[in-house]
């Protein structure tokens, strides 16, 4: 399944895309906010990988993973994805993690409300989340620019870099405004 947006297009990921993703988590800027830490081979990249490639196969799905490709040339982007809480809540994590080639284009808005509209509209989600270092400011700013609400803070929750940090969490629901 592939989702587009106007300058990207997010392909689901494959067992082909472990080592890019790799490449991409072993960056320390990347993973500066990340609670699993730089991972230390191809090995740990396919555990984190391995439910949403395998849940590709299922009739009721919990994840979905893409890799995020511009459409111009192809050229890889980044990674995104969303966790369904797979019950009556009707609600999903959503996460997204691109290179630093290409922050500040907004492409992780433009990832972001992809993702959105797609949990709406296609998996008649009620609510839509995601979690945040208060310190990441990049990122707070990407959820509010895709119409996401901070609903509170969560104290010492983050285990990075054998630190306790603070967490924001944002949300959207279903009967928020939206602009797409």
């Amino acid at each position: 399944m592939e989702l587009f947006t106007k300058r990207l297009i997010l392909t689901e990921v494959t067992w082909g895309d472990v080592d890019i993703i790799h490449r991409l988590h072993s960056l320390e800027e990347v993973e500066e906010y990340n609670t699993i830490g730089i991972p230390r081979h191809t090995g740990d990249t396919l555990e984190v990988l391995l439910a949403s490639i395998e849940d590709q196969q299922m009739s009721v799905r919990n994840h979905y993973g893409w890799t995020v490709r511009t459409h111009e040339d192809g050229e890889f982007v980044g990674e995104a994805g969303m966790h369904l809480s797979g019950d009556s809540f009707r609600s999903s994590d959503i996460y997204y993690s691109l290179l630093p080639a290409h922050w500040k284009k907004g492409y992780a808005t433009e990832i972001v409300k992809r993702m959105i509209v797609f949990g709406f509209s296609e998996l008649k989600l009620h609510r839509i989340q995601a979690g945040v270092a208060t310190e990441n400011v990049r990122s707070i700013r990407v959820l509010e620019k895709a119409g996401m609400v901070c609903e509170g803070l969560r104290r010492k929750i983050l285990p990075i870099r054998g630190e306790w940090k603070d967490n924001y969490h944002y949300a959207i629901v279903e009967d928020d405004p939206f602009e797409k």
